[in-house]
């Protein structure tokens, strides 16, 4: 279901110079430090598997202990000048009171917890790539119409003098001009910084600066209603599932803290060699000693846990108490979810109806400027009333250019919420998807002691080497695709 909703949005051609949208995700899913760092911390996490199972595995260790006797003490018959002492044990668990079936289990728990907010992860940088995509998109047009709105008012200010020095304007009129145009060079220089630092966020987001940009295709599969979207992302939702296992986690840390309390069974064996090199100093009379001894040994060995100064107790109530506290997290987080999504909803609705307000704001404001134009050209209307009339028809196609930016943000946001924004749901063309139970079935499978993972290396991109932004470029216009349907 999560595929039907996300993949299909992102399909379809576009020029081979612009950016697409789905291009500026696979490269911030590549290159992303945040992304990465997720991944790593996972394959860490996938290690605990492992370290909890080593616990019910046999160990073998072998120690060494080599004498040489500089000063020997006077009355001893048999003189040893040096020995070579061997000794290798083998240990084998039989039985631990529960504490490495529990491990095991609560370091599983915890892996499927960390798969899962890995998957948060995803949504959360894929939403940031996707506001900062808009952002440029957004501001991009605004800069247009404010340089737009410049050249206008410089055609109108010299109209406004030149009328002025026939006798047809007074000097209040051309002080208003001014005024306006000083007002939007000042709007126009807010316009580009705003571009400059959304350009920024990009880089920082994807790793490359933007480079024309072409419109976000609709987002198919929203749901109908605030109540459908509630229910897909209780089941689906990330940071719930991920709550949940870490809830599990601390159940089995609980019955892991009991065996503390619990007798262990054990069985070894041992064998012992002593070398003397042949170099016994014997006296005569006395048997000759050999050269070497070895001893094996076999046993079992049984603990039973007494009285340990109440500290068994203290762990067990330890673990209880972060177990209440990791399902109280679990409420949290689900209502945190529930709050998301429903100011998501109502964020896309809201701007949906913004949009059409400002397009209907936009028709409106086009046929007055129009009308006001022709008035002052006959003088029925004044310097003014034709400022304000090309102010308004500014003011309204900014605010339709944000709340579109607002509503397909808000919208894969919504996505996002419901669990259906993340690496899997999204057709990202030429890209390898990580899949974390690769890596979680290699550490599991491996008891070696000496196998290790390639070193470690960056696979991020660095960004110092990238220029500094500016408010030039022409970015696509065409805002018809931009409003998620």
């Amino acid at each position: 279901m999560a595929a039907a909703l996300v993949g299909v949005s992102l399909l379809g051609l576009s020029p081979a110079a612009a950016e697409t949208l789905q291009g500026a995700l696979a490269k911030a899913y590549q290159t992303n430090p945040t992304l990465n760092a997720a991944r790593a911390n996972l394959m860490a996490t996938d290690e605990n598997v492992p370290i909890q199972r080593a616990a019910a595995l046999p160990s073998l260790q072998l120690n060494s202990t080599y004498n040489e006797n500089v000063l020997i003490p006077g009355g001893q018959f048999i003189i040893i000048p040096r020995t070579l002492q061997s000794q290798g044990q083998l240990t084998v668990p039989i039985y631990q009171g529960g504490l490495v079936k529990n491990g095991i289990k609560a370091a599983d728990a915890r892996v499927s917890a960390g798969e899962e907010t890995l998957r948060g992860t995803e949504a959360s940088v894929f939403s940031q790539v996707v506001a900062a995509y808009n952002d440029v998109l957004r501001d991009s047009q605004i800069v247009e119409f404010n340089r737009a709105n410049v050249r206008t008012l410089e055609t109108n200010l010299r109209a406004t003098r030149d009328r002025f020095e026939v006798g047809d304007l007074t000097r209040t009129d051309v002080a208003q001009s001014e005024a306006r145009l000083s007002q939007a060079q000042a709007d126009l220089r807010n316009a580009e910084a705003n571009l400059i630092a959304s350009k920024e966020r990009y880089i920082q987001q994807v790793g490359e600066p933007p480079t024309n940009l072409t419109q976000p295709p609709p987002l198919p599969g929203l749901p109908a209603n605030v109540d459908e979207a509630v229910e897909i992302a209780i089941k689906e939702n990330p940071d719930i599932a991920a709550a949940i296992k870490t809830a599990e986690a601390a159940g089995y840390d609980v019955k892991t803290a009991r065996a503390a309390r619990l007798p262990t069974l054990n069985g070894f064996g041992t064998v012992s060699r002593t070398d003397n090199f042949g170099g016994a100093i014997v006296p005569q009379g006395f048997p000759a000693q050999p050269s070497s001894q070895t001893s094996a040994v076999v046993g079992a060995r049984l603990a039973l846990p007494l009285y340990q100064g109440g500290r068994p107790s203290a762990q067990i109530r330890q673990a209880q108490a972060r177990s209440s506290a990791a399902q109280e997290t679990q409420i949290g987080t689900e209502r945190g979810v529930i709050q998301q999504v429903r100011a998501a909803y109502a964020s896309w609705q809201a701007s949906l109806d913004v949009i059409k307000s400002a397009e209907a704001a936009i028709a409106a404001n086009s046929l007055s400027l129009e009308g006001v134009r022709a008035e002052n050209g006959v003088g029925n209307r004044t310097i003014i009333e034709v400022l304000n009339a090309e102010q308004e028809l500014i003011n309204s196609r900014v605010q339709l250019a944000t709340a579109r930016r607002n509503a397909y943000v808000a919208a894969f946001s919504l996505l996002a919420a419901m669990g259906n924004a993340e690496a899997r749901d999204l057709d990202l063309q030429g890209v390898n998807l990580y899949n974390p139970r690769e890596n979680y079935r290699r550490a599991k499978a491996s008891i070696f002691d000496w196998s290790e993972r390639d070193a470690p290396a960056i696979r991020s991109t660095r960004t110092v080497t990238t220029p500094a932004q500016t408010a030039a470029g022409q970015v696509a216009d065409d805002a018809s695709a931009t409003a998620p349907k």
